[in-house]
């Protein structure tokens, strides 16, 4: 009697055991199934955002890293395949975050929008998606050459400051759009600064080698300058207060000053490098000044 209540208290440990059994292979299956539950998915970086469509409908792409509650824009390719190092260097930072998350204060996040006007950058390329250098080989074309959307706007001369429906490029005369904000890619870019509260934005440009103050209506904000002169002291570019080539309305560093939004423009020194270890510094000189934990 006494071995058959031992035989039958082993089989319910047994019995048990397998039923623990399924029930974690059961839990497991269905967590790969279902994915990442809401509060681990915020804490996969990057976060990739489609924030837009382009004209012809290619995705706007913003990519986000940490989750600190102060937010850092960088965005490239506003110019499209013009300015493809622009995009280039936006995708050799996102490359490097991802190498090491750490260098995100955890106070900080850090978006990029790498290609604002992919059409323009199709226009280039001809293909979709991430290129290298040596996919633009021979594919330049003519000067101005994917500067432009599918619209024929210069999406540079389309936010709401001082705003024109026609403005300026290299003494040409280019087409701002039909008013502030009719083009998509300039739409998804304000609809995304403004939703998440940017302390300020970093434009990529090429090719006149140096850091560009922004103003609208009332000078260059205090922050502005703070921006560019930790930008300028850590990546060696020359800091210039305002660009006088020539006139330029409705850009969009003008605009985010006209809201009390810092913004600096990087203009690489020329249309084919990225002078990442420049740019790097940069960036990272940035990290430290919105950072308060440095």
């Amino acid at each position: 009697m006494q071995f058959l209540l031992k035989s039958r208290a082993v089989a319910a440990i047994l019995a048990l055991a397998a039923l623990g059994v399924c029930v974690f292979v059961f839990f497991i299956l269905s967590r790969e199934a279902r994915g990442p539950s809401p509060i681990e998915q915020e804490k996969v970086f990057p976060i990739y955002e489609v924030i837009g469509k382009s004209v012809e409908g290619r995705p706007i792409v913003a990519y986000t890293y940490g989750d600190g509650a102060t937010h850092l824009l960088f965005i490239g390719g506003i110019h499209g395949g013009y300015e493809w190092n622009s995009v280039l260097l936006s995708y050799q930072l996102m490359d490097y975050l991802e190498a090491y998350p750490a260098i995100v204060p955890e106070d900080l996040t850090v978006s990029v929008i790498p290609s604002a006007n992919p059409d323009g950058v199709f226009e280039v390329i001809g293909a979709e998606g991430r290129f290298t250098a040596v996919d633009v080989q021979a594919k330049t074309g003519a000067v101005g050459t994917g500067r432009l959307n599918a619209h024929g706007v210069d999406l540079n001369r389309n936010f709401d400051c001082k705003w024109r429906p026609e403005s300026m490029w290299r003494g040409n005369v280019v087409d701002a759009g039909l008013a502030p904000f009719s083009e998509p890619e300039a739409r998804a870019i304000r609809d995304f600064v403004l939703e998440n509260d940017s302390v300020a934005v970093v434009f990529w440009h090429s090719q006149s080698n140096a850091v560009y103050a922004s103003e609208c209506e009332n000078g260059i904000l205090a922050g502005t300058r703070a921006a560019m002169n930790a930008y300028t002291k850590a990546s060696g570019y020359p800091a210039v207060d305002s660009f006088d080539a020539y006139e330029i309305t409705g850009d969009a560093e003008g605009w985010l000053a006209s809201i009390g939004i810092p913004a600096i423009t990087v203009e690489l020194s020329t249309h084919e490098t990225t002078e990442w270890e420049r740019n790097l510094a940069g960036a990272k000189a940035l990290f430290s000044l919105y950072s308060g934990s440095n």
